[in-house]
This record gives structure tokens, sequence and C-alpha cells, in this order.
């Protein structure tokens, strides 16, 4: 007899207690998702495309209704670019103008910066109407607003500011305060899904066709590697910088009338940049308890080149070989279209019921 080798499980799903209550009563569906938020991180968005294509080409459209999408740095990227047009279309574009990019050794932030403005052009421009005006879709921009010596974009001045802030971070998160605060760039046609925010000084800004590509190119600005953005209109005057320095992961009082889909790297929520390598600093479970977090599994990730998303780091790792690197990354982005057609089987089937676990928090 022929022995039946069943392939591992793609992916992992885990949702907060309100939300794990829900899909074991009724399923999920899409109906029921209200908010979608999108995390900093890089080319790892390029090695969950096939995911964001099955939630926003096939699963999202299929009950269409007004939804917040709220993105940090290249989570903003992605967002606005299934709000831009066609969402399968545009997402495979943005992770082809990904994978092509090349830089130089010791390459500047400016040149970096320019590139990257470069890449928003190409994606976006000419459908800004598109995005501001969307039917069903409402985008949030998350972005940082530099203070003391991270408003500096000289490099040593810079360097010894972050420094300052890293450390204030390991004694406690709310010492950031000091370095930063939270930009949020929002569609004013509806209120941002989230209840008051108490942690930083936040400032809500009205998007608007003059602060969209600013706020944009600002959202994925990451210190060291791009220039800050100065002046978003509408904004407080300062230098803006990547969201994900704050909200990384998008660590958010979330409030809203029902599910908060989240397609994501990884199985857990890490609140800030700067605590990547805390491992006691995760997302709190009261704010995500409506949350439902859609990530690769492990063994899915072992199967990939490298056994891992793309990631900044492989631009290093595959200096001299970009054409290595593209490769490496056209995998991993065809093998993702998987993570999709196991979400829809899931969703579709209501077997999602079954495999959903409880997403921890630090309580």
């Amino acid at each position: 007899m022929t022995a039946i080798h069943a392939r591992p499980p793609a992916l992992t799903i885990r949702a907060g207690r309100r939300a794990i209550q829900k899909i074991r009563t009724n399923g999920l569906n899409a109906a029921d998702v209200h908010v979608v938020p999108g995390a900093a991180g890089g080319p790892k968005a390029l090695g969950i495309s096939g995911l964001d294509k099955a939630i926003f080409g096939d699963w999202l459209p299929g009950a269409p209704q007004e939804r917040a999408l709220i993105g940090s740095s290249i989570g903003s990227w992605r967002f606005a670019a299934v709000a831009s047009g066609d969402p399968r279309a545009q997402l495979a574009r943005l992770a082809e103008l990904y994978t092509s990019q090349r830089f130089a050794k010791g390459v500047s932030p400016a040149e970096v910066t320019r590139k990257s403005m470069l890449f928003l052009d190409t994606l976006l421009a000419g459908k800004e109407e598109a995005i501001l005006s969307h039917p069903h879709y409402r985008l949030s921009i998350m972005v940082v607003r530099s203070r003391g010596m991270l408003e500096q974009d000289s490099r040593g001045r810079l360097s010894l500011g972050l420094m300052n802030a890293i450390s204030a971070n390991m004694v406690s998160r709310r010492h950031l305060s000091r370095f930063m605060e939270r930009g949020i760039i929002h569609d004013s046609r509806l209120r941002t899904p989230l209840s008051q925010l108490m942690d930083f000084t936040s400032h809500h800004v009205a998007l608007n066709r003059e602060n969209l590509m600013p706020a944009l190119l600002a959202s994925a600005s990451i210190p060291l590697v791009m220039s800050g953005v100065r002046n978003i209109p509408g904004a407080p005057d300062g230098l803006y910088r990547d969201g994900g320095l704050l909200d990384y992961h998008l660590d958010l009082p979330y409030e809203q009338p029902g599910i908060v889909l989240y397609p994501h790297f990884t199985d857990c929520i890490i609140p800030g940049w700067f605590d990547k390598t805390l491992p006691w600093r995760r997302g709190n479970e009261t704010g995500l308890q409506d949350v439902v977090l859609i990530a690769p599994s492990r063994q899915y990730l072992a199967s990939l080149p490298d056994r891992k998303l793309p990631d900044r780091k492989d631009f290093e790792r595959y200096m001299n070989d970009d054409a290595g690197r593209e490769k490496a990354w056209q995998i991993a982005i065809a093998e993702s279209d998987r993570l999709g057609d196991e979400f829809l089987e899931l969703t579709e089937s209501g077997r999602i019921a079954d495999v959903v676990r409880p997403l921890h928090g630090r309580g």
C-alpha cells in the first residue's frame, strides 16, 4: 500500500479571549471583521503575500463593509496597496518592487530614502484618490514624532539618542515618551477604532492627498537606515520616523464591534521595536481579546529558503549575490500562496474552530 504523507499545517491560528469563544461557537466569518492591523517588519511582508491576497482578494470582498486598516511601516504600505486598486495585482506589484531593490554596501540613508520614494511613486502614484475614497477601507498610518536627540539626522547624535532610548526602554517602555510621540494619520471618514491612548502623547491627523505619501514614507523610515521626514502636512511640526519604533506589532487597545483580523509574520505580539530582545515584553491580553492572529507555522518556515521569511538582514547575507537573494525571496513569495489557500479552507470548512489556540500576552 502506498503511504500517504500529509503536509504539516502552514498556519498557526491564535485568538484573544473573546475572539476564541466566537470562533469555537460560530467559526470565523468575514462579516465579523471590522479591523485589520499590519505590523512593521520590512521584507517579512513578502513572506505572507499569499495570505494577504487571499484575505483581501477573496475573503473580505465576500462581505463588503467599512473596515479600518491600521498599518505601521511596511504594514501601512501593504494596506495602501490593497486600497489603491486590485488587491491581488497591487500586492504582487509591491512584492516585485521590494524584491528587485538593490543596495550597494555602505549605502547612505539619503539614497535609501530616494529609492523608497521611487518605490512608493511607482506603486501608488495616480492612485491616491482611490485610497482616500475607497468604498470600504479606511487607512490609518502609524508614525513616530521624534523628540530630543532623535530630532536630528546626524549619525553621531542620532546613534547616541537611540542608545539612550534603548536603555530607557529596558527600564520601562513608558520612558520612551522622552524620545518620541505617536502619530496616527487616519481616514477621517471613520474614527480610529482604539480606546483612549494613555501610554504616549498621540496626535490624530486627518489623512489627505498632501500627507498620504509623506506619511507612508515616514512610517517606514528606520533611523540610521533612512532619513526622517520633516513636517508631515497637517501634523505638528517635527521630524517623523518609523511607526514601528513605538508600535512594532500594534499592541493597541482595539475598540470595535467585532473581530480584529491580524495577518502576521509571527505568532506573538511584541509592543515596540526596542522590545524585540526583551522576552518578557509581550502584548497586553486585555487590549487584544478580540484579535485573531494568522501566522506561518514553524513547520512552514522550516520549508523556506534559509528556513525563514525574507528579512532585512538578507541584504547583508546575500551581499554581492543579489540574484541569489531575489531567487530566495521569489520562492518564499510563491510558497506563501499555501498560507492563503489554507486560510480559505479553514474558514470555509469551519475547521478553524478545531485549530485555533489562545493568544497569550503579558496579562
